[in-house]
């Protein structure tokens, strides 16, 4: 059988900053949509950027910068204009005519990047609500890129066969997607009650950041790691042995970006809830990326849009292998000044990883009930088990019996509880 492929897209980007926008910081946005455009397959040929007070109502950019892109596309072959700016449907269609090639702007690039790394069923169904709320207004344009090429970039996805059908169909549709995902939202709160006990951790940061590394260098286990924006979409949970008897359920949650689109970020809220039921919450920091201060103010903003409280929070600054040892000593300094809860992470390094694990086994140890606990001295097993599995603070042999202040999980304090001849005294009346 002969598999026939599409020929790969031939990207021109176009960059308009607004007057505040440095150039430095200009540049850093569009090496990232050439990222982007890179994740999403295309090959990216060119580069044009102006500066402006305000959009032009028709083009976004001045009508004689739209005239030197048109010569752009002419002279490198361009098949594909990718604009950083979101793009009204009015502006995407009088580009379109007058470059003569298709345009895609960031949204509408970071939706096809989604529809072509969602993997779950429930990924897939997010991805397609976002394509279809974001697309409704741009049916128009849309149908006439269905009669000049299918299965490109922006094209492609669960929501594809959606563009041949009317408003009406769309809008049923959006219907019965947000009534499915309500119903997974409501198996994943059943799910999450059978935690109960469970230590959880969320690891949430800017895409590329590092978080998959971290979960597969926590657990040892397989998991897919590209170094490429949003590698991974699917969240993946594994339990992690922290060692000393600690072990904790870690959540790689979906990565965010600049400029993440409204619609995508609404629709993955339910997966997001898992931050909100974590008993700490992981923000991973690429400090490698010069850009990395603005990637944290993204992420702080996007917790701060969808109301994320967790219960506690931990900064963890990744890559410090890339470092220089006077970068990391400044960085050190600066974040001992300004920080209470950080630590230093790096998955390529031995024991890069120990410092992280350090803090969550202490994270944990913090969660436990202390108890007083008065023990027969013959429950030779009983005291086995509560050095095993808790934290023994002190211990007073008193003949027939042994006193202990021990912090205990609940699931074990349950047990004990439930034992003949053993006194339990609760945390608020130890001293």
């Amino acid at each position: 059988m002969i598999e026939v492929q599409a020929p790969q897209e031939r990207a021109l980007l176009v960059s308009a900053p607004g007057p505040d926008t440095s150039r430095g910081v200009a540049r850093e946005h569009l090496d990232e949509l050439a990222s982007l455009a890179d994740t999403a397959g295309a090959l990216v040929v060119g580069t044009v950027t102006q500066h402006l007070q305000a959009p032009h109502p028709a083009y976004y950019i001045g009508s004689g910068k739209a005239e030197e892109v048109r010569e752009a596309v002419a002279r490198l072959q361009a098949t594909l204009v990718v604009f950083d700016e979101d793009l009204t449907p009015v502006q995407g269609q009088k580009l379109e005519q007058v470059l003569g090639v298709r345009v895609m702007d960031r949204t509408e690039l970071i939706i096809d990047i989604f529809a072509l790394r969602a993997r779950t069923a429930e990924s897939k169904m997010q991805v397609e609500l976002a394509q279809l709320q974001y697309l409704m207004p741009r049916l128009k344009r849309m149908w006439s890129h269905l009669s000049r090429i299918r299965g490109g970039i922006g094209l492609r996805g669960p929501g594809e066969t959606q563009l041949e059908t009317d408003r009406r169909i769309i809008r049923r549709k959006i219907r019965d997607l947000k009534g499915r995902l309500e119903r997974v939202t409501r198996q994943r709160a059943t799910q999450r009650k059978g935690r109960v006990g469970e230590f959880r951790v969320a690891l949430l940061g800017y895409t590329n950041a590092g978080k998959s590394s971290i979960l597969a260098g926590l657990s040892g286990s397989e998991l897919f790691v590209e170094d490429r924006l949003f590698a991974t979409l699917d969240p993946a949970t594994r339990v992690v042995e922290l060692g000393e008897g600690f072990r904790a359920l870690v959540t790689d949650t979906v990565g965010f970006i600049r400029k993440l689109p409204h619609d995508l970020v609404a629709s993955f809220r339910s997966t997001l809830e898992e931050v909100n039921e974590s008993d700490l919450l992981c923000h991973v920091v690429d400090v490698s990326h010069p850009a990395w201060e603005e990637q944290c103010e993204v992420v702080e903003g996007v917790i701060a849009e969808l109301e994320l409280r967790p219960k506690a929070r931990l900064i963890v600054f990744n890559k410090v292998d890339r470092l220089t040892h006077a970068e990391q000593a400044a960085l050190e300094e600066r974040s001992g000044a300004l920080l209470d809860s950080h630590v230093f992470s790096s998955t390529v390094e031995e024991s890069g990883l120990e410092k992280l694990r350090q803090t969550l086994r202490d994270a944990v140890r913090v969660q436990w009930p202390t108890v007083a606990l008065t023990i027969p001295a013959s429950a030779g097993s009983l005291l086995a088990e509560v050095y095993r599995e808790g934290e023994v603070l002190t211990r007073t042999d008193r003949g027939s019996f042994v006193q202990l202040t021990a912090r205990l999980p609940a699931e074990t304090l349950g047990r004990i509880r439930s034992r003949d001849g053993v006194a339990v005294l609760e945390a608020s009346s130890v001293a």
